[in-house]
This record gives C-alpha cells, sequence and structure tokens, in this order.
C-alpha cells in the first residue's frame, strides 16, 4: 500500500488518540498505536478485510470513519473512474409514456464516493448508499463491488 501521508493535509483517523474512545477497539490492528478505528454500517453489507487491515485514512469512508449510511441503496454500472476516490455510476430504468402505452430507456449518472478498501474499474456493478452530502455533486457512498465478469445482472445494457 501507499504511504499514509500523500496529501497536504495531515492526515488521522478521527477516533484515535482519545482517552474515552479507546474501549471501543475490537483488536489490535495497524494504525497510531496498534489501533485502527472500523464498523459495521449494517443493512447486511460486510465491512470489506482492507477497511479492518489496512492502513489507508479516508473521512469519507464509511466503513472507517463518521459517515452513515441512510436513505436509498441503489445499484448501478460504473461509468467512469478518472476522480480521485470518485465514480460514476450509470443507472438504466425505464418510462412509461402513457399516450403511445410503451416504455422508453432513460438512464440518470449518480456521482458516488470509492473508498479505498475496493478495487474498482469500469464495467463493474456497484451497490450505492445515501450518505450525508460529501460534496457538492457527491450524496453516495459505495458500499459493494461486483466485477464484472462474475455474476450476469438482470437489466438492459446501455444503448
Amino acid at each position: 500500500m501507499t504511504e499514509v501521508q500523500s496529501e497536504r493535509a495531515y492526515l488521522k483517523q478521527s477516533h484515535i488518540g482519545t482517552a474515552q474512545l479507546k474501549g471501543i477497539f475490537k483488536k489490535k490492528s495497524p494504525g497510531k498505536d496498534g489501533y485502527r478505528y472500523y464498523k459495521n454500517v449494517g443493512l447486511g453489507f460486510k465491512t470489506p478485510r482492507e477497511a479492518i487491515e489496512g492502513t489507508y485514512i479516508d473521512k469519507k469512508c464509511p466503513f472507517t470513519s463518521d459517515v452513515s449510511i441512510r436513505g436509498r441503496i441503489l445499484q448501478g454500472v460504473v461509468k467512469s473512474t478518472k476522480m480521485t476516490r470518485t465514480i460514476i455510476v450509470r443507472r438504466d430504468y425505464m418510462h412509461f409514456i402513457k399516450k403511445y402505452q410503451r416504455f422508453e430507456k432513460r438512464h440518470k449518472n449518480v456521482s458516488a464516493h470509492l473508498s479505498p478498501a475496493f478495487r474498482c474499474k469500469e464495467g463493474d456493478t456497484v451497490i450505492i448508499g445515501q450518505c450525508r452530502p460529501l460534496s457538492k455533486t457527491v450524496r453516495f457512498n459505495v458500499l459493494k463491488v461486483i466485477p464484472a465478469g462474475a455474476k450476469q445482472v438482470k437489466g438492459f445494457a446501455a444503448y
């Protein structure tokens, strides 16, 4: 893994170093004083092993910071991974036109934060969960990555 201090700002987990929170850690793992803060986001999603054993620091990660998942859980296909720790997810859906009694294909692009705990590339299917606004356009966090060749997902392909 790369060096933890790669940004201009000093990176640290906010929970580490406070004496009153020392009792919440289950076991020693890499981090300051051998401690690393991680949590279970709930809703049936497992905490990735990289979040538990890794050395990355991400204040927007739902597994290693204070960001809570609440609201909608969505699924889509990764369209772009060009931004740092942010991906674009394409969600395809059908819209009914009442006049013609037919459906038409539509899509929306959603920006989502990608934690360093995941490895993701274009074409992968991801499950994202809603959280508080993380930036101007990002309101979702990646909870699970399903590789492109792993399983056929029902739906229609891009036009």
